[in-house]
């Protein structure tokens, strides 16, 4: 078995120490305490595994970077909010890029370079012999067999072909329900915009979607640069930058077509 290990969340979580009291500081400081935590939560997943298939490899995937703001706009909010980041991420990132060898690109999501590699090694060594590590359901639209290693399941995905299709199916059926439910305004916005709603609300679910109040809130006046500067300053951007600068990107390009309101009252 070969093990596709998308290491991306375990190093966030490694930064994270553990709070006896809701004063106690959120990160480490000491670059020993974040590697060892890593370290730890990294080969007990592979040593599960262990057990129950014969691991002849294992190819880690880590810190893909890629921003598209130079696209939308060279000015940005002087005045923006920024997140606090957790001060060893970065650190951590290069740790497990030297150590552990880890694959990363440029312009990429580390799962989309996780889809490219499963997508070869499956054809390569047979569907049955690469297993993808993620907490990530995003990899549910693929027929591959995946490990969630999240303490409440550490569970075994085999995923046929017709589930996945069937999941991405109803998973796309339910956001779009969800949508109607909570956000009516989306149906009314640019095909480019809805796709934002969509694949945001996929990913972080409605609860995480509604949160974006000032974003969803210029989305309908139809200030879409100032829109699509908004969800840069969020968490989200901070765990999926990628994905986040390139819906972004898509935003700032609703206002391309004449109807951003801002640009139109000047």
């Amino acid at each position: 078995m070969i093990l596709l290990v998308d290491a991306d969340s375990l190093i966030f979580a490694s930064c994270y120490k553990k709070r006896e009291h809701k004063d106690d500081e959120r990160f480490y400081t000491d670059i020993e305490d974040s590697k060892a935590k890593f370290d730890e939560q990294f080969m007990s997943i592979v040593n599960k595994l262990e057990d129950m298939y014969n691991v002849e490899r294992v190819i880690t995937f880590s810190g893909s970077k890629g921003n598209f703001r130079k696209l939308i706009t060279p000015v940005y909010k002087a005045n923006r909010k920024k997140q606090e980041l957790p001060p060893l991420l970065d650190e951590m990132h290069q740790f497990v890029k030297d150590e552990y060898n880890s694959v990363w690109g440029f312009g990429i999501e580390t799962d989309d370079i996780v889809a490219r590699y499963w997508k070869e090694l499956s054809n390569e060594v047979g569907r049955d012999n690469v297993c993808i590590v993620s907490l990530d359901k995003d990899y549910r639209q693929f027929p591959a067999i995946i490990y969630n290693y999240h303490f409440k399941s550490r569970e075994i995905l085999d995923i046929s072909e017709e589930e996945a299709m069937y999941l991405l199916d109803n998973d796309i059926k339910r956001v779009k329900e969800e949508l109607n439910m909570n956000f009516g305004a989306w149906r009314t916005m640019p095909e480019k915009a809805r796709m934002v709603c969509i694949d945001m609300t996929f990913q972080m679910g409605i609860t995480g979607f509604m949160k974006f109040r000032k974003t969803r809130q210029l989305m309908e006046l139809g200030m879409w640069l100032e829109a699509s500067e908004e969800i840069l300053d969020s968490k989200y951007n901070l765990q999926t930058p990628s994905r986040c600068a390139y819906n972004s990107r898509q935003l700032a390009l609703c206002g391309q077509n004449g109807k951003d309101k801002r640009r139109a009252s000047k």
